[in-house]
């Protein structure tokens, strides 16, 4: 259920998952300020969180500092989301210089990040890249697969073959209609929403259920309260009260189906919200305009 202005209004509405035995999952909230996963020579820490298909890596890099992928690595997404970031991305033999806020698509094959200056850096893989999906703070959420989630799909090769991407987000101004700022790559989706000032009104919140997908929620910047409800199954022990999760940045919410769930910004400065999703939405997809790239990574 969305507000009459939410340009997600006019999407196709599901209908309600059916009850059935199978249980649903709970959600998942990482707060990046804990205990990370490596840290390396310089000091650099990474956070790592997964869903089912896809794992988000989290790093504060210093500068000089660097983040390597080897040759067997399948193409995965870069997110610097400070207006002061500065990396540099080798990959397929090319190389650029990432500043700002911005999203870069890594071929595949071998990689390297290096942090021209220190720089918060998100890499967001799926699934087949098991050493860090092992190596997740919540990798035991996922010991058996989650029956609800839809398996990874991988959509068709770029149409003008491999390489490194770089899309600057400060040039892509709102339009009517469109929401947010949305990429896909062969198996994710990527929704880097715009600013809001100020905490969101409580009469335009957006409660909704995805049928068969997971959704990350990464908060970078700003305060936001997670409310999930989960529906009822025929197994009482399944159900569980509401929850209304507060959470900083950087923090990331992994949102089951068919959960209902809406999430406040409540800072009272700016707020940033990217959403993640594997594999590509079919109903964003569906919308003329929606995806940025969509001309680069064809439909199935």
């Amino acid at each position: 259920m969305f507000d009459k202005s939410d340009p997600r209004a006019g999407l196709a509405v599901a209908a309600a998952a059916p009850a059935a035995d199978t249980g649903i999952a709970e959600a998942h909230y990482t707060e990046f300020d804990g205990d990370p996963a490596e840290v390396t020579a310089l000091g650099s820490p990474t956070w790592i969180t997964r869903g089912q298909n896809f794992i988000v890596a989290y790093s504060r890099l210093a500068a000089g500092d660097q983040l390597h992928r080897p040759a067997s690595q399948d193409e995965y997404a870069v997110v610097l989301h400070q207006d002061d970031a500065m990396a540099t991305i080798r990959a397929g033999g090319e190389h650029i210089t990432a500043k700002g806020q911005c999203l870069v698509v890594v071929p595949p094959g071998e990689s390297v990040i290096v942090a021209d200056q220190p720089t918060n850096v998100v890499r967001v893989f799926d699934i087949r890249t098991a050493d860090l999906a092992a190596r997740a703070a919540n990798a035991a959420d996922y010991q058996q697969v989650h029956p609800r989630v839809a398996p990874l799909q991988i959509w068709p090769e770029p149409a003008d073959g491999d390489r490194l991407r770089f899309y600057r987000l400060d040039t892509i101004a709102p339009e009517a209609g469109r929401f947010g700022r949305i990429f896909r790559t062969r198996t994710l989706m990527i929704n880097y929403m715009y600013p809001t000032e100020g905490p969101r009104d409580i009469s335009k919140l957006s409660p909704h259920h995805h049928d068969d997908f997971e959704q990350g929620s990464l908060a970078v910047r700003g305060e936001f309260t997670h409310h999930i409800r989960t529906p009822w199954t025929p197994d009482m022990n399944q159900w569980r009260e509401d929850e209304h999760t507060s959470v900083g940045s950087p923090s990331l919410a992994i949102i089951p189906p068919p959960t209902v769930h809406t999430t406040r910004a409540t800072g009272p400065g700016s707020n940033v919200l990217i959403d993640i999703f594997s594999p590509p939405r079919e109903d964003f997809s569906d919308q003329a305009g929606w995806v940025i790239n969509a001309a680069e990574y064809p439909r199935k």
